[in-house]
């Protein structure tokens, strides 16, 4: 995987967080990117899960890919394991290898009595094991990490370290951010340290002894002064006061109990201990030696437990593809499995309800038992439009950012926002069909006057391609109404509104023509063709789910 000449900005005209970032990632390499807040590390790592694009230069050779976010949702409305394997299914496995692979990793992580718990129950630090299982389950053959250890407890962290270990054995990359400088440091990681908005090599120095500094301050909401490079912070109780615990090179204590005893309010300096020397710290200069001691993750016991697919002792490799398999078919494999995800993101956090109310109770109103067939099924396409558009902006905006990222990586931000559209889109067209059924049900099959027979099943095909087109065109309407495109809630509701209104009036509108013409043929007793108005409306709406994922892509 190569990076050349990489940019990164936030809009047309806004400052450049990254700036001709160079990087070439062989396989089984680890890589710790370094910087201080702000310097654009977690941009740096979602452009390489491919979470986005660069806004210059080029990101080539990327292989299959996890991501595990710097901040974990707890909002989704799955068990911890139903999530797991909606995120396996997406990377390519089985369900049954996925559901597999999902309790292997719970089991290692010591959150296996979790399975059947809610995400959204679930705490921060358990949250955490999930976010790294389905990051792992799959190996992937490019592992990102943003501080992907935090918020797990000392166990669970060195579980990770060993899981580290056994993917890059694997012949994984494994990039990574963390705050302890000593993280994997025993595997030799080749560092990179965010400069301005540039990235350049570090090597490996021998570090002398540590001092950990214990401190509390009397007002809780008091923030640690600025910390010199190399410095952990560890917060050791959430009351009052504010306790904290800061570990530092021997050159930076005396600065920095100085800053701590000037600062307004004051910290309270508890404990002071001298620590001895550990593992190398990184320094600008070069690049690391990767041909040092991998330390003691790489013999006996920690090993073992790296081969742990060949012993038994942990999680197979992801099988191999089908070989008739085309790339393309097992891209669209893992898009398929993410529409299913979306759409049982869907179900189950019942987003769906007003929407469908809405069309329940437009039906209710307009269409009344014995009234002509052909109009009924023109009123319940036009009322369609606009809950479609409701539906698949609420498909296209539902799911947390983070989660959101992690989907992007498996698939791509593209094919994940496709997905997302495909999934509004089914709903929407279901919800059409018991329309069109209820109206089938009650209405008359005769014309206006009720003097000259409509036959029902050219009705119900005319019906059923007006359904089609407004389905279509609502769904056009609530991808070009919502992220990556609208933003704000406010501006998308109202453009999705002005939208659907628009395209149900508008002479040239496929809605427009299939809906017309159900009404003249109900004043004629004749049965009209709406195939033409759908494959039109099938055209805007491939077109406007084209530009959107497309827009996506580039936007992360």
């Amino acid at each position: 995987m190569i990076l050349s000449g990489v940019g990164r900005r936030h809009g047309a005209r806004g400052p450049w967080v990254l700036r001709g970032v160079d990087l070439e990632l062989p396989a089984g390499t680890l890589v710790r990117i370094e910087g201080p807040n702000g310097a654009g590390k977690s941009t740096l790592l979602r452009l390489l899960a491919g979470v986005g694009a660069p806004t210059e230069g080029r990101v080539t050779g990327r292989p299959r890919t996890a991501y595990v976010p710097e901040r974990f949702p707890a909002a989704l409305p799955f068990t911890t394991a139903g999530y797991l394997v909606h995120m396996g299914r997406a990377h390519g496995l089985t369900a049954a290898e996925a559901a597999t692979r999902a309790a292997e990793w719970l089991e290692r992580f010591g959150a296996e009595g979790y399975a059947r718990t809610p995400v959204a129950e679930l705490s921060k630090g358990t949250a955490q094991k999930v976010a790294v299982a389905q990051a792992l389950m799959a190996a992937p053959g490019l592992l990102v990490l943003d501080e992907a250890w935090t918020g797990l407890d000392a166990g669970a962290r060195a579980e990770l370290d060993r899981a580290v270990t056994e993917r890059l054995g694997d012949g994984t990359t494994v990039v990574f951010v963390d705050h302890d400088p000593h993280r994997l440091a025993d595997a030799a990681p080749t560092a990179h340290r965010l400069e301005g908005a540039g990235l350049v090599p570090v090597t490996a120095t021998a570090e002398g002894p540590r001092v950990r500094i214990e401190a509390t301050c009397q007002d809780p909401t008091s923030v640690p002064p600025e910390l010199p490079d190399g410095t952990t912070l560890e917060r050791a109780g959430a009351g009052t006061p504010a306790a904290i615990r800061l570990t530092t090179t021997t050159a930076h204590s005396d600065p920095l109990l100085r800053t701590l005893l000037a600062a307004d309010p004051p910290w309270h300096i508890t404990g002071l201990t001298r620590l001895p020397a550990q593992v190398p710290a990184f320094v600008p200069g070069a690049r690391a030696d990767s041909t040092t001691d991998h330390g003691p993750h790489g013999t006996d016991a920690s090993q073992d437990r790296a081969q742990g697919s060949d012993h038994g002792n942990g999680p197979a490799p992801a099988p191999a593809d089908d070989p008739p398999l085309t790339p393309y078919g097992r891209a669209l494999g893992r898009t398929a499995a993410l529409t299913r995800y979306q759409t049982a993101l869907l179900a189950r956090s019942q987003h769906w309800l007003a929407p469908v109310l809405l069309y329940a109770a437009a039906l209710g109103i307009g269409v009344r038992a014995g009234q002509p067939v052909l109009d009924s099924l023109g009123y319940a396409s036009a009322v369609l439009l606009p809950v479609a558009a409701w539906i698949v902006r609420i498909c296209a905006t539902q799911e947390p950012p983070a989660a959101r990222a992690v989907s992007a990586a498996a698939v791509g931000p593209g094919r994940a926002h496709l997905a997302a559209l495909v999934a509004g889109l089914a709903c929407a067209l279901g919800l059409g069909c018991a329309g069109a059924a209820f109206v089938l049900l009650i209405s008359d099959p005769a014309d206006t006057g009720g003097t000259v027979a409509v036959p029902l099943l050219p009705a119900a095909l005319a019906g059923l391609g007006a359904i089609t087109c407004c389905a279509l065109l609502g769904a056009a309407v609530g991808a070009l109404c919502a992220r990556p495109l609208v933003h704000r809630r406010g501006w998308s509701l109202a453009a999705a509104a002005l939208g659907s209104l628009s395209v149900l009036v508008a002479g040239v509108s496929p809605a427009n023509a299939a809906v017309g013409a159900l009404v003249s043929g109900s004043a004629t007793g004749t049965v009209p063709s709406t195939s033409l108005p759908a494959v039109a409306a099938l055209a805007v709406a491939a077109g406007a789910a084209a530009l959107t994922s497309w827009t996506s892509a580039l936007r992360g």
